[in-house]
């Protein structure tokens, strides 16, 4: 697309999507934000991050379903956004994660929207060893949260045509700084230890690979892809991880300590310590495929800019892993203070969400004035 564009991004108010949100929006296009809200008020920044025109509250398990009439693509990122959360409650997962995507894909490809680029996960490779893995290479993913990935991804293949063009992108493990920031993915974790604790504890022995992409990496790959010409990627499947930032948990481990001078790395020990989710991934694809796709972190780089940052935020170690940072331990003080019900869903006696609701059938024009 070589034009500016009407795009819905779901999950918006999350630690990818307020950075995407700026970058769409930067670029020209037309970006209309929906969110849950379950974060609001985590990260580094207050609630208003989110907030502002072009920002609407709704579950996607029951967006109305003429709201994506008028959109010309869709960003998919809400979802249960790891495996901590993804094991809460794993038939709760299939039905966010998995059904309730779907059912948006339909609404999308039903109301005439052209694009639509799926937030999937390297983490559907599941157990793959120390070899690089392409995608060519069979996803097994290990858990509810990759299962629910690879899922829609084998259902959004069947649904692409003439009409409708799907694009998937498995991310590598994100990490670096976002308003709505995440204490709960490696390296910003363990800057997180190291910061506030001055000692790294890993609870795994370490040895398990995994692919890294700094936030503002991928949000820039789901921009390239969006205006990417369609046949370049109409049905494609592509890994997001730049090359070399393929690290295992150790390494990342001793990098991180490098960076604060006398900090100590423990790793766990005996057989509860090794990890079975251990994955290396080939990002070629992506760059071969859509030309001007550079990445502009790396590793040691990211980790320089989260400790800056943090930093700066005076946090306390009960501050960083604590609800403010850790997703699954916020959702748990939601449904504890009676907020969020077992389906995680918001009581609706709840006055903690503020911004505008999606409005009733009918009256979406005025929902979706373009914010400017």
């Amino acid at each position: 697309m070589d034009v500016a564009v009407r795009v819905l991004v779901t999950g918006h108010d999350g630690y990818v999507g307020t950075l995407l949100m700026d970058m769409l929006r930067h670029a020209g296009h037309d970006a209309v934000g929906v969110d849950s809200f379950f974060f609001k008020g985590c990260g580094l920044q207050g609630p208003e991050c989110g907030a502002g025109p072009g920002a609407f509250r709704a579950d996607i398990r029951s967006l109305p379903y003429t709201a994506l009439a008028g959109f010309d693509a869709v960003v998919h990122l809400a979802s249960l956004s790891d495996d901590p959360l993804g094991n809460l409650n794993p038939l709760l997962t299939q039905a966010i994660n998995h059904r309730a995507s779907i059912r948006l894909a339909r609404q999308a490809k039903a109301e005439g929207v052209t694009r639509f680029v799926f937030a999937s996960s390297c983490s559907v490779y599941g157990a793959s060893g120390c070899d690089l893995v392409s995608e060519e290479v069979p996803a097994r993913p290990l858990g509810p949260y990759g299962t629910s990935k690879l899922e829609v991804e084998r259902e959004l293949e069947g649904m692409a045509d003439d009409g409708f063009s799907p694009t998937v992108l498995r991310s590598g493990t994100a990490y670096g700084v976002s308003p709505r920031l995440r204490g709960d993915v490696v390296v910003n974790n363990l800057v997180g230890s190291a910061l506030t604790r001055g000692e790294i504890r890993l609870r795994s022995d370490g040895t398990a690979w995994r692919p890294f992409l700094h936030v503002e990496d991928m949000c820039r790959a789901f921009l390239a892809v969006l205006e990417a010409p369609r046949p370049l990627v109409h049905g494609q499947v592509f890994n997001v991880v730049p090359e070399g930032e393929n690290y295992r948990i150790r390494d990342v481990a001793e990098l991180v300590a490098a960076a604060f001078p006398g900090c100590r790395v423990a790793f766990g020990k005996g057989k509860e310590a090794a990890d079975p989710r251990s994955y290396k991934v080939d990002g070629g694809k992506l760059p071969q495929s859509v030309p001007g796709i550079v990445p502009r972190w790396r590793m040691p780089e990211g980790i320089g800019q989260l400790s800056q940052v943090l930093g700066r935020s005076n946090l306390t170690e009960g501050d960083f892993f604590g609800p403010r940072f850790v997703r699954l331990e916020h959702i748990r003080s939601l449904m504890d203070a009676g907020l969020l019900d077992g389906e995680l869903r918001w009581n609706p006696r709840s006055q903690r969400e503020k911004a505008p609701a999606w409005r009733e059938e009918g009256d979406w024009a005025g929902a979706f004035q373009s914010p400017g």
